[in-house]
């Protein structure tokens, strides 16, 4: 059986970064100008097939890895968040986990640069307790553990806690809130009115990830700037 050789090496237009090989038996394939590049093939030589799947496959390589620098050019992205769009683009699994393994070696790929930036991206725009932080970094498949820390680290950095951000966000409810809902929230006595403007701060504050102490002191601050309004309209 005779083997195949090159004859022709066609560039693909607009940038000429992948290429059309053309044999004297066969279709012609595309790969990458680079995969041809490494493999030091040209035309007039030899292409049997344990040599053209080994170029395929370097070809397969290196389409994954531009990919995920694509990907990345974009946004910051988890490993997890970087597979599951590769998987979606249609490559294999144990070839996605090799190039991220690779470029985790590199400093391209790290979960905790990635979920810093987002935790302190999220005090700065949109205030979050920390259940809810841990909750959207498990969703981008940042590890539960590494989320904690994380989250931890970053507070203690922006010297900000859960109660300080509970606060913070009670205090801006209340300032959209009507008379009505104030006079309400700021009475001694118990009445539906009352009942319904703290089930509404407790949902809005329950929404943003607060809890316990955190959601008890916003309650609490929330109730106090209701009385000073009153008294300063009384």
């Amino acid at each position: 059986m005779t083997t195949p050789h090159i004859t022709r090496v066609q560039p693909i237009r607009p940038r000429g970064l992948k290429v059309r090989i053309h044999l004297d038996g066969g279709e012609p394939f595309e790969i990458t100008l680079e995969a041809l590049e490494r493999s030091r093939l040209g035309v007039g030589d030899d292409l049997p097939p344990d040599r053209q799947h080994q170029l395929i496959n370097d070809d397969q390589d290196i389409r994954v890895r531009d990919a995920a620098f694509n990907l990345i050019s974009y946004s910051a992205r988890t490993r997890a968040e970087l597979k599951r769009r590769l998987r979606q683009k249609g490559f294999r699994p144990a070839r996605i986990d090799v190039c991220l393994d690779r470029l985790e070696e590199m400093g391209f790929v790290d979960d905790k640069a990635v979920a810093a930036a987002f935790v302190r991206d999220r005090l700065l725009h949109r205030p979050r307790g920390k259940a809810a932080l841990s909750s959207e970094l498990r969703n981008k498949g940042v590890a539960g553990d590494l989320a904690t820390d994380t989250i931890d680290q970053v507070f203690e950095t922006q010297e900000t806690s859960d109660t300080d951000l509970a606060r913070e966000m009670a205090t801006k409810w209340v300032a959209r809130q009507n008379a009505e809902a104030l006079e309400a929230l700021a009475s001694d006595s118990r009445s539906p009115a009352k009942a319904k403007a703290r089930r509404r701060l407790m949902g809005y504050l329950s929404r943003r990830g607060f809890r316990g102490e955190a959601m008890g002191e916003g309650m609490t601050v929330a109730a106090q700037i209701a009385r000073e309004r009153g008294a300063e309209t009384s």
